[in-house]
């Protein structure tokens, strides 16, 4: 590993991974003239998903979502050409026609991506596989959803056996404000534990419908690489259903110990939601891992009492994904609670979605090379989607941990009565204002430093 040994001498970055996160935390450390090792194990190492061995290679999807600043990923694409992003300036040279939304000609973006990195002089890209975390501080660990077993290990025993996952089941998420509250109320099954839960009470005649609609609904077949047995222990809940028609209501839709306050009685079934942040502004369908595809979960979900107007910040996934329980391991710097040198960026350090990696790499990136210049880590503000999002792994509840994208739920709320578009414009403006500011103080220290 000649690059990191080099490094030793030279008081520069360790990367590891050569993905969306990895690149842009090397341009942002290398933008600062301070070197950087990034190591990538492809093509030396393959991984079942990947087909080339470009850097930032695109696995899943040609689409960087919507510019709107009517919606969350429109706004952090904002803040990432404010901060200047590689990954935003490489994705609007490969951009293809695709409406509202950022679409790429994938290989171009990567070829423009590695054609940056490689150029840089003040990058060395190494081509090995990196089976321990370095020891070369600072040093972020980027290795993305497929990361190798063999540095999985090593991340495992750095952060605990139950801090590391290896796959996603993950319930979908709404805001409570989409919610009709003339419908659901709060409470815990028998009063225990309080008000925790946001309950939808079903008829029989609801229940019926919602379940023949369910189990006929459209799912999303897995990859090659990835294994069904995996989730036996958290069924999804279109194959549980399949098992007959009374499972949910004997199961994770047991009514016993609640009652409908409109009619005082106990309903047949009952879909809880919990809190996914202390806020309460997010809700996680309890015990709904799905397999479903994503406008099946649209329809079939908001056949839910209560939901017929539900708005989703995240659709329900299962599929290979290694990542940290972040809310137990991370700072909202990215760094290691009990390593300052230590930082995780990407998919890794659960944040789910290719910008959303691109703002944890540049967060990353950032703050290692402040590292190397003596100077404290940035806390990103929190209004911002950037900040909430690195606030959001690092301090929601460790016990129901996910990863989480961009949306406006993670953000502090504005005390406005306004309707939902005229708010959500106020909120983005709230934030891209914040974030222009953030980057002139940022800027001028960096200045007065170099």
């Amino acid at each position: 590993m000649a690059g990191v040994r080099e490094l030793t001498s030279d008081g520069g970055v360790v990367v590891v991974g050569g993905g969306i996160a990895g690149s842009e935390a090397a341009w942002q450390i290398a933008r600062r003239n301070i070197p950087v090792s990034l190591i990538e194990m492809r093509p030396c190492v393959k991984t079942p998903a990947h087909t080339t061995s470009g850097l930032a290679e695109l696995v899943c999807s040609n689409s960087l979502g919507s510019d709107s600043f009517q919606n969350a990923s429109g706004v952090l694409k904002e803040e990432l050409r404010i901060y200047g992003s590689l990954i935003m300036r490489c994705a609007e040279a490969a951009r293809i026609p695709a409406g509202s939304a950022l679409a790429v000609e994938r290989h171009r973006f990567s070829r423009l991506v590695s054609s940056y990195i490689e150029r840089s002089p003040n990058i060395c890209v190494v081509r090995e596989e990196v089976r321990d975390i370095p020891r070369h501080r600072p040093c972020i660990i980027a290795s993305g959803p497929l990361t190798s077993q063999r540095l999985a290990r090593s991340i495992a025993d750095l952060t605990g056996e139950d801090s590391l996952y290896f796959y996603d089941a993950v319930a979908p998420i709404v805001t409570l404000e989409s919610c009709d509250m003339s419908r659901a109320f709060w409470g815990s099954r028998y009063g225990r534990g309080g008000d925790d839960y946001l309950n939808c009470p079903m008829t029989k005649e609801e229940y019926d419908r919602f379940y023949d609609s369910l189990v006929s609904a459209r799912t999303v077949p897995l990859h090659e690489f990835e294994d069904m047995k995996v989730f036996e222990a958290c069924m999804p809940v279109e194959t549980l259903a399949k098992r007959g028609r009374e499972t949910l209501a004997f199961g994770p839709l047991r009514p016993v110990g609640l009652k409908d306050p409109r009619t005082g009685e106990r309903p047949y079934a009952v879909v809880q939601l919990r809190p996914e942040n202390i806020g309460r502004s997010l809700l996680n369908l309890v015990g709904f891992q799905t397999r479903l595809a994503w406008d099946e979960q649209h329809r079939v979900f908001r056949m839910i009492p209560g939901l017929e107007k539900a708005e989703f910040v995240r659709y329900g996934v299962m599929h290979r994904n290694t990542f940290i329980n972040s809310p137990r391991i991370l700072l909202s710097t990215l760094q290691c609670q009990h390593d300052e040198g230590l930082f995780f960026a990407g998919q890794i350090s659960g944040v789910e979605g290719y910008l959303e990696s691109a703002a944890s790499g540049l967060v990353a990136g950032i703050n290692a090379a402040r590292l190397v210049m003596g100077l404290p880590p940035f806390v990103f503000p929190k209004e911002t989607i950037i900040g909430a999002l690195c606030h959001y792994i690092a301090n929601c509840l460790p016990e129901s941990f996910q990863p989480m994208n961009a949306n406006f739920g993670i953000l502090p709320k504005l005390d406005t009565r306004q309707r939902k578009k005229a708010r959500r414009l106020a909120i983005a403006a709230r934030s891209l204002k914040i974030a222009h500011n953030f980057e002139k103080t940022f800027r001028c220290r960096l200045d007065q430093k170099l």
